[in-house]
């Protein structure tokens, strides 16, 4: 009876106070949501040059071309170690099982004839050495030196054809999301003045100016140009995906453009001769190749010299001990011995296998060069084409840009005419059309150009890794 007096008042208890909890609970979980999202972060705001420091810092493919260059100048360490001397020591202990037997005759032991064995080994023995090695004539190891030079050489106009290309393809992204977003502001700006154009032929129709069918088409006019909409924003997107995925930056970062689409005019050669000049002494490829031809000369060397003798020096110290069980270690003893002398190497036959390797390094040879004039050739049309396609650009920007001025006049003077009643519908498309046209083919034109001098200057190998520009 006690514990009913004892549970009653406390379920009472808990069945008035139930509401107020649940009523507060809702207030608890808003200030604590479960699952809520995290604030987003800042966006970037980027220039192309912000965008192209960045790409650098982050970009694997030139992090791996930076490794290589790690890895070149310890092949040249590496190969070096023909020409210095080469120190070695050992340390060799025995432990006699068997002892080792001589027989001598038994006179000398008081005998009267025959043999008697004696035991010559102790149950220890010990030799320490040390050997230094000297080469002192051997010429493949001063073709290998000179040879891992030119490969330092080669790996260092590798990271600048690489950083030329991550360039490049940094600006061609940066690029990328500008035109894609000036097409979306100029379908907006299109919609936009629709939009004012549907709201004047309202006006004119309330006016009983215009017919019915006026404001329909204006209606279909905008609403025909929203799938543009979404299309040019999609657009817009996918340029920002792939600009953060070649500066290694992360997705989920928003990004903002501070660059626009404007014309900026570079420097270019005179003449295609004179292109073709620059790239031939400022390309990394060319340079690249050019020293690969020069490689292949020094493996001919190398191959060459496996046939000449070789000279070496050596030079050894030597301590050695033997002694029983039943000596002391500090009453051993270590006579030491030494020697120097000189080692002459003389190849006379190898079953033709040096007369092979000297032919496989010439058809290298000629390998290398057969490639450095086609990549030459290469070279001669990519500057061609790079200058016309700038050139081309160029005109196309001075034709449109007076375009432009002729079809806004244009739009403004047929929508002045058909706000007085004296205009028609389709004098307004076809002038909303040229406007537009115009300023797409202008956009399109400096887009070009900006696109054509970024890949002339990667032609012409004016791009250079941070810290080496001229």
């Amino acid at each position: 009876m006690s514990l009913l007096r004892f549970f009653i008042p406390l379920f009472l208890t808990l069945c008035l106070a139930w509401p107020a909890f649940a009523e507060t609970e809702p207030e608890t979980e808003a200030e604590m949501p479960v699952g809520s999202e995290q604030p987003k972060a800042a966006p970037l705001v980027i220039s192309l040059d912000d965008a192209v420091r960045i790409g650098l810092q982050h970009n694997r493919q030139l992090e791996i071309a930076r490794l290589d260059k790690r890895m070149a100048g310890q092949k040249v360490r590496e190969s070096w170690a023909a020409v210095l001397p080469h120190l070695s020591s050992s340390l060799t202990y025995s432990r006699t099982l068997k002892p080792s037997l001589i027989f001598l005759p038994s006179t000398i032991f008081g005998g009267t004839g025959g043999t008697q064995a004696v035991e010559i080994s102790s149950d220890n023995s010990s030799v320490a050495s040390l050997n230094v090695n000297q080469n002192i004539f051997k010429l493949s190891a001063f073709a290998g030196i000179k040879a891992s030079g030119l490969v330092r050489q080669i790996s260092d106009e590798s990271y600048r054809e690489t950083n030329a290309e991550v360039v490049t393809s940094i600006r061609r992204a940066y690029y990328d999301v500008l035109i894609a977003s000036e097409n979306r502001k100029l379908v907006e700006q299109s919609i936009a003045r629709w939009e004012q154009a549907q709201r004047d032929t309202d006006a004119l129709f309330r006016q009983g100016v215009a017919a019915d069918l006026d404001t329909l088409k204006a209606w279909l006019s905008v609403e025909n140009l929203k799938p543009d909409l979404i299309r040019a924003c999609n657009g817009e997107s996918i340029a920002a995906t792939k600009l953060k995925v070649v500066m290694g930056i992360d997705q989920d970062r928003p990004l903002v453009l501070s660059d626009s689409l404007a014309f900026k005019k570079i420097d270019i050669p005179e003449s295609v001769a004179a292109a073709y000049r620059e790239a031939l002494d400022k390309r990394p490829d060319v340079r690249s190749l050019a020293l690969q031809v020069e490689t292949e000369n020094e493996k001919v060397m190398a191959a060459r010299s496996e046939g000449m003798p070789v000279l070496s020096a050596f030079y050894q110290l030597e301590a050695q001990t033997q002694f029983n069980d039943d000596t002391a270690l500090d009453k051993t003893r270590w006579p030491v011995s030494s020697n120097v002398g000189l080692q002459l190497t003389v190849p006379i036959f190898s079953g033709f296998a040096t007369s092979s390797r000297i032919e496989q390094a010439k058809i290298g040879r000629l390998q290398a060069r057969t490639r450095y004039e086609d990549l030459k050739a290469q070279v001669r049309a990519d500057v061609e084409l790079r200058m016309s396609n700038l050139i081309e650009a160029s005109k196309r920007i001075d034709v449109q840009s007076k375009t432009i001025a002729v079809a806004e006049r244009s739009y403004h003077i047929t929508m002045l005419r058909l706000r007085e009643g004296i205009g028609s519908r389709l004098e307004l498309t076809d002038a909303e059309l040229q406007l537009q046209t115009a300023k797409t083919n202008y956009l399109q034109a400096v887009y070009d150009y900006l696109i054509a001098a970024t890949e002339l200057q990667k032609s012409l190998g004016r791009i250079e890794p941070p810290g080496q520009e001229v």
